[in-house]
């Protein structure tokens, strides 16, 4: 089997894909792993899926300028966080730019490209799984050789995607988002499929809101108690990326992008602002610098916890195990994982329904 990087060390940012003119190139996902493999009766010798490759050529990082935490007043309301992504959209728009970004569609995460700014709304919330970004950068490099300005928002191996894709990036802007890792979205739908929800048939998913984490559909939360649902806990203890992740070469403090945004924990601004949602924002370049200023965000100093701009998740001991047992669901694989934990919220949940909490009776 030939691969354009390493064996499973492949991002699935899929820009192999979409520069191969012969339709060479496939992207194996194995739920663990993600590789992008070369149909070698196709493949013509030429080379570009391995130039594109942010694996294989490491697109140039700048440390931040300057360090803001802030929010969009118009948008944060909204927003997962401060809304500074939602803000800069709207605001590049609105300078005549288009926006390339994430949004789920039919039942998948995928990039589309847009200077609508009802459409680019979709954009909004975050995604804690592997979106799809083929077919995205030859979009981007369309529009940007039409003499169009646009800003791509994706993870960091995606802006370096597109950096190694578009030739001339003068027109081009950019925004990474901070990064813990992502799974395959076999493992998402899986996990809605467990818990009697069609991903094909929703109109939208949530990952989080702002004081906490967890998947929601509608108005309906999906969970297996009160508390965070599986797939959640799976992602927040780093247990379900695909491997490249724990080696990533982008989660690092020099950025790839021109302005990097996350949420801003440790904020020291009050507990009433951060129940509202504070955005961290870097800005690496003078464009990144240029774009924040003409959002109209509230911004002040920032200071970070984010581990992410410091070197990757790392794997937990318990990763192999927990892919060892996923087939049999996740109830099954986090128990064997985490038996005392899963086992003692069963329990609790168990007991609420009964309603013998506190020594009450049934």
């Amino acid at each position: 089997m030939k691969t354009v990087c390493k064996i499973n060390q492949c991002a699935g940012c899929k820009a192999c894909v979409d520069v191969c003119k012969k339709e060479a190139i496939s992207v194996e996902d194995t739920l663990n792993a993600m590789n992008a493999i070369i149909d070698e009766k196709r493949c013509i010798q030429c080379s570009a899926c391995e130039r594109v490759c942010p694996n294989n050529s490491i697109v140039q990082k700048r440390k931040p300028q300057v360090w803001y935490q802030g929010w969009n007043r118009n948008t944060r309301k909204t927003s997962s966080s401060g809304g500074a992504a939602a803000g800069l959209i709207e605001a590049f728009i609105h300078s005549g730019g288009y926006v390339a970004a994430c949004l789920f569609k039919d039942g998948e995460f995928v990039f589309d490209i847009t200077n609508d700014l009802d459409y680019a709304k979709n954009f909004a919330v975050s995604k804690y799984v592997k979106s799809n970004p083929v077919n995205i950068y030859s979009k981007v490099a369309k529009e940007l050789k039409t003499g169009n300005k646009v800003l791509f928002v994706g993870l960091p191996c995606q802006v370096a995607a597109v950096k190694n894709y578009v030739k001339n990036t003068d027109n081009l802007y950019t925004i990474d988002l901070i990064c813990h890792g992502s799974p395959s979205p076999q493992l998402l739908e899986k996990f809605l499929e467990e818990n009697k929800v069609n991903i094909h048939t929703i109109e939208n998913l949530k990952f989080r809101n702002k004081t906490a984490f967890g998947l929601e559909s509608g108005y309906k939360r999906i969970s297996f108690d009160a508390q965070q649902d599986l797939y959640t806990f799976a992602f927040l203890t780093s247990l379900d990326y695909t491997e490249n992740c724990y080696s990533c070469r982008y989660a690092t403090l020099d950025r790839v992008s021109d302005i990097t945004l996350g949420d801003s924990w440790g904020s020291e601004l009050s507990r009433e602002e951060q129940k509202k949602g504070i955005s961290l924002i870097l800005c690496q370049t003078e464009k990144g610098v240029e774009l924040v200023k003409s959002a109209g965000l509230d911004l002040d100093k920032a200071v970070t916890a984010n581990h992410q701009l410091r070197h990757p998740s790392e794997m937990p001991d318990k990763r192999n195990t927990f892919f060892e047992n996923i087939d049999r669901g996740f109830h099954y694989a986090i128990s064997k994982c985490y038996p005392k934990m899963y086992y003692k919220r069963r329990l609790k949940t168990f007991l609420q329904k009964t309603k013998i909490i506190g020594g009450g009776k049934p």
